[in-house]
Order: C-alpha cells, then sequence, then structure tokens
C-alpha cells in the first residue's frame, strides 16, 4: 500500500486556527537554502504535489481521536466496570464520557486536541488551495485533481466539526499572519460550502486515484451521501436541511453501490487472523478490497510510519485499532505476559453488554469474527489456584492450548451448576460467564479463573509487537455496506427513486452478507438488548411493516461497530440521549440531556479569541 506523505515539514504559528507553515529543505541541499522560500517551492508543480501530499497524514492522528465518536454511546463505554462485584459491592466510577455530567465541559483535553486537529488541517488544505492560484507549470486537469482533494479534505474535517460544535469558523484561505477574530459562521453556511465543494471534486477528482490513497470521485460522492442525510435530518431546523436532501442523499448512496461491491464475506475487508493465537495467521489482509471505497493510509516504512511532526503528543505512526478496544486477553491463565500472542489491550472502548445482544450469536457471522469468546493458555500452568466457593484446597493443572475461559452467548446461558467453573463448585475447569455479569458482576471479585467478556477482535492484527507498536492496516472510513444503509434511512424518511426500491431491499443486501450460507434465515436478536438476563428474542430482518431508523441504527452498531462515526450517527438521528439512557450501562448519575448533541467549544479557544467566541448553550 502506498502511503501519501510529505517532504514537507510544517510549523503551526499561535492564534486561534494557527495556519503559517514553513518548508523544511534538508532533502534540497543541492540548492541554494536562500531561494528555498514557500513562496518559490509552492509554485513549482513538485512542491505544489508535496503541499497537497502533506494534507493526508493527519486523518491518522484526527481517526485516532475517537473517543469523542465512540465513547459514552449505545455501543460503546469508556471503561468497564459498571457491574458492582457480587463480593465486595465495589464499584467503579463511571467516566464523564459515558454520565455526561459536570466533568464533560470545555476544558476537556480531547475536546481541545480534536478541534486543533481539525482545523490544523483546515489550514493546510487553505494553503494548497490558496497557492494553487500560483502554480503555472502543471497541467490543468492535475492541478484541479491535486485542488479538489484538498477541498475534499476540508470539507470532511468542515463536517465533522459542524456535527460535533454546531456554527464554526469557517475559513476558507491560506492565513499567513496571526489573528484572533475567527467569528463561528452559522452551520447552515457551513453545510452550503461543504456540498458547493463536494459537488466541484465529484466533476474533477478521477475514477481511480494515480496512487492508492489518494481522494477520488467515489469518495467525494460517499461524502455527499453523508453530508444530503445529515442535512435532512436538519438539526434544530439549524442546517437548511429539506426532504429533497433525502432524496439526494440516495442517489449518491445508488452511485457508491453501482461502483463498490460488497465484498463476499465480512471478514475480507479485516486482517486475517484465528481466535486462537497459538493458530496465529501472519497477520496479512485485504485492505484493498473494492468494497473500501476510502481509508486512511499505513503503512511499516520506518520513514513514513511516524507522528506528524506538528502533534508529537499526539502519536499517529500506525494503526492503533488493534490495542484501543476491549476487553483484554493479556491476563488469562497460562498468558505469556508482555508478547505479542494477545497483545496490550488498553481498553479505551469498552464494548457495552447491549451491544453483544443485538448479534444473533448463531447465525450472524459478524459475532463470531468481532467478538472473541474462548480463551486459552498459552504456556503451562501446574497448580494453579483459583479462589474457589467450594473447596479451598482446589489446584489446577493446564497445558498449553487449554481452555482458560468461556463466555456464553447471550442467548445460551450456563443455567445449572455443573455447566460453571470449579471456581463456582461447577465442573469444569475453566471459567463459564454469562452476558449480565460482564462489566464487573461474575461471582468472585477480580479473580477465580481470570474472568473477562468476550474480546473486541474486529480489528486484531496478528504479530505486532507489544507496547505502543502499530499495525499497517488501512482503517475504512467510506465502504458500500454503508452506502446501502444510507440509502435505507433516506428511503424512511421520505425518499424515492432507488434502484432497489425500498428501505429493507437495501437493509437487507448487508444482512445477508452477514448471513453467509444462511443468508435469507430469519436472526434473532434480543428483544430488550437492555435487560442483561432476558431471553426473549426478535428478528433483525427487515420487512417493509417493521423497518424502521432503530432498526437501521442496530444494523449499523453490528456492521460498523468501531467503526470512526457511532456518536455522528446517534446526534443525526435525534436518538443520543434515548439510546445512551436504554443501552449504555452506566446509568447510576446519568447526566446527558439534549445539550449534548452539541460539544463545547474549547475553553482555550474562547480564551484566545477577540472578540470572545460565544459558547454552545449549557456550558
Amino acid at each position: 500500500m502506498k502511503v501519501i506523505y510529505s517532504k514537507t515539514k510544517f510549523l503551526l504559528v499561535a492564534g486561534l486556527l494557527l495556519v503559517s507553515m514553513s518548508c523544511k529543505d534538508s532533502f534540497l541541499d543541492e540548492n541554494p537554502k536562500s531561494t528555498l522560500t514557500t513562496d518559490v517551492y509552492y509554485k513549482t508543480e513538485a512542491g505544489f504535489e508535496d503541499l497537497v501530499k502533506a494534507c493526508y497524514p493527519l486523518l491518522r492522528n484526527i481517526h485516532q481521536n475517537r473517543a469523542l465518536v465512540q465513547n459514552g454511546t449505545d455501543i460503546f463505554s469508556a471503561q468497564g466496570g459498571w457491574n458492582p462485584s457480587a463480593v465486595n459491592g465495589k464499584e467503579t466510577p463511571p467516566s464523564q464520557y459515558d454520565v455526561y455530567d459536570t466533568r464533560f465541559n470545555a476544558t476537556m483535553p480531547e475536546i481541545q486536541s480534536l478541534w486543533q486537529m481539525l482545523y490544523a488541517e483546515i489550514a493546510r488544505t487553505n494553503t494548497a488551495i490558496t497557492r494553487s492560484e500560483g502554480i503555472t507549470t502543471m497541467t490543468a486537469a492535475l492541478k484541479d485533481t491535486r485542488v479538489s482533494e484538498a477541498k475534499f479534505l476540508r470539507a470532511l474535517c468542515f463536517f465533522y466539526a459542524v456535527q460535533h460544535w454546531g456554527d464554526i469558523p469557517m475559513p476558507l484561505a491560506e492565513i499567513t499572519t496571526p489573528k484572533k477574530d475567527f467569528p463561528r459562521v452559522p452551520a447552515a453556511e457551513v453545510y452550503k460550502q461543504i456540498i458547493a465543494d463536494l459537488l466541484e471534486c465529484e466533476t474533477k477528482l478521477p475514477v481511480t486515484a494515480s496512487n492508492y490513497g489518494r481522494i477520488t470521485k467515489g469518495a467525494a460522492q460517499f461524502l455527499l451521501a453523508r453530508v444530503y442525510l445529515t442535512r435532512g435530518w436538519n438539526f434544530n431546523n439549524s442546517l437548511g436541511g429539506s426532504n429533497a436532501d433525502f432524496d439526494a442523499a440516495l442517489q449518491y448512496a445508488d452511485k457508491i453501490i453501482d461502483t463498490y461491491p460488497l465484498a463476499p464475506n465480512y471478514k475480507d475487508l479485516f486482517p486475517k487472523r484465528s481466535d486462537n493465537p497459538l493458530t496465529q495467521y501472519t497477520g496479512a489482509q485485504n485492505d484493498k478490497n473494492a468494497e473500501i471505497v476510502f481509508a486512511v493510509q499505513y503503512n511499516s516504512d520506518v520513514l513514513t510510519n511516524k507522528t506528524d511532526p506538528a502533534f508529537t503528543q499526539d502519536a499517529a505512526g500506525g494503526n492503533d485499532l488493534h490495542s484501543r478496544f476491549g476487553p483484554s486477553g493479556e491476563g488469562f491463565i497460562g498468558s505469556k505476559g508482555r508478547t505479542s500472542d494477545y497483545n496490550r489491550c488498553l481498553g479505551i472502548h469498552q464494548i457495552n453488554t447491549a451491544t453483544y445482544r443485538l448479534f444473533d450469536p448463531d447465525n450472524d457471522t459478524r459475532y463470531a469474527h468481532n467478538f472473541v469468546s474462548i480463551g486459552y493458555a498459552l504456556s503451562a500452568v501446574k497448580d494453579y489456584k483459583p479462589l474457589p466457593q467450594s473447596n479451598p484446597n482446589l489446584k489446577i493443572n493446564f497445558a498449553v492450548g487449554d481452555t482458560v475461559l468461556v463466555n456464553r452467548p447471550w442467548n445460551k446461558p450456563t443455567t445449572t451448576l455443573a455447566e460453571r467453573g470449579v471456581d463456582l463448585g461447577g465442573t469444569k475447569n475453566y471459567a463459564v460467564v454469562n452476558t449480565y455479569e460482564y462489566g464487573g458482576g461474575y461471582p468472585i471479585d477480580n479473580s477465580g479463573l481470570n474472568v473477562q467478556a468476550p474480546l473486541m477482535w474486529k480489528f486484531w492484527q496478528p504479530g505486532i509487537p507489544y507496547g505502543d507498536a502499530y499495525g499497517t492496516f488501512n482503517e475504512a472510513i467510506f465502504r458500500s455496506a454503508e452506502a446501502y444503509l444510507i440509502a435505507a434511512e433516506a428511503i424512511v424518511k421520505g425518499a424515492k427513486g432507488g434502484k432497489l426500491s425500498s428501505a429493507e431491499n437495501y437493509y437487507n443486501k448487508v444482512l445477508d452478507r452477514a448471513l453467509g450460507a444462511k443468508q435469507g434465515s430469519d436472526p434473532k436478536r434480543a428483544a430488550t438488548p437492555e435487560d442483561q438476563k432476558s431471553l426473549d428474542a426478535v428478528s433483525y430482518r427487515a420487512t417493509a411493516s417493521n423497518i424502521s431508523i432503530d432498526m437501521i441504527l442496530d444494523e449499523r452498531a453490528r456492521e460498523l461497530m468501531g467503526e470512526y462515526g457511532r456518536w455522528f450517527d446517534l446526534k443525526r438521528t435525534g436518538k443520543l440521549v434515548e439510546r445512551i439512557k436504554k443501552y449504555n450501562p452506566w446509568v447510576k448519575g446519568q447526566s446527558i440531556t439534549d445539550k449534548h448533541n452539541l460539544r463545547p467549544i474549547p475553553q482555550s479557544e474562547i480564551d484566545l479569541s477577540f472578540p470572545k467566541m460565544t459558547q454552545n448553550p449549557g456550558y
């Protein structure tokens, strides 16, 4: 895979949006240094090419700053431990991301860092767009392509920012001197600019990029589908949206569906691996799958796999998806310690109990791929002594490859003592855990047979060295499975004229791919995912009579879990408060309200601005 990285480095200067940049010229030592200014170099074709390339690296940092789009939603929490232990009754204090209390405010580091990175990227793209006027040696077609790449990236960042903060500053040209006056522009004007840029990009970008990883016509069309869908919902009547936007979203989703076919199998989109590290694959991957419209590029090359120089505090050297989602298998009995087998998992994004219950564990192949429900001993263990509730002198031996943990699916819980582990007086030499015991609710506190919930291994890439090492797997941002769900949502909201006619036809295309050999069957999820013990089930095959926004959000959770954007889905559809209160397990102290549909403007930005930038209501 090719990574687009610049040989040009940027210096972000003081001021609200920090945009002035300078060129480091060590790779041009043969030229007189006195002539190597940005004004000179960026007017050359090579210089302008480097300038546009330099707009790509920050995509890594932006998409790895995912706490605000994953945690505190219906499917992810910032931490586990929501179930007090049956032994000591202790309860882990909740994160502000999950309960949205007074700590969720304008001083949060993630709020500040995401704002800075989005506007740093906007500054870079504005520099490329502004400097393009001085390029005379490049062919018109090539210059149009490169300027369109920059405009697309600017549109993407404005789109992320306007969803988070509503009315935002909207600089559209290079800024060469520090300034403090950046007034907030109404969200409706931001959406007009985003759409105008993307429509232009659609006409000027190639179908196939000159270098894999660059922006293409399909990327512009996909983002148009998302933007029109979002504007159609017209949050707080502030986006300038109308029902015509849903028709446009459907039309653009169909364009993607026509061009980017679904992969035959869901697992084809992710690194190849086994659930058992003892039989692990090499980590080969098909991250150039035809389903993927646009992805953030990663590479193991030591010259490019590094932190963006402007954001050394926010390393994004490679893909970190393998190490961010909990739970962890590192502490399993017989683990080798700090090795790549189960590797280190920081557990920054924990799976909510309700999330497991959205799947049919028997028929939906995404359940088996996304989650690892069985833990294995990677080395032999002699005379292991658990903390049993009977026979305190019990000792157990484990051979390499022995099972040490089994997580029962929600629809097949243990019902007899004999099915339990010996630590609870059962017959199994391993822990057997029911869904309702995830999050710290297992009867023995933090011990027994090393209890854990199923590991989130959707993005697991084997063989990555232990610690802060990064993977080379490309992170898909747009893929056509989502286009089917965009189309379904648009039709539910009144769009007409789709090539597959009905919302349920689009929805079931994604579902049937997930069902594999059982496509056409009737998968069942928990009827009440929020009830950890209920065994009542309901079908999630779509029909004309049952298709709804909540059903589509459930399917987006199953298909796109962990991919950048869950908060956007909930905010767009007006379901943020409702679904968090219903499905996020942190119910004690839950303080989310409608004000949280917008983020607070970072306090540091307000403090730097003059005249003072206004804060969002309620913060």
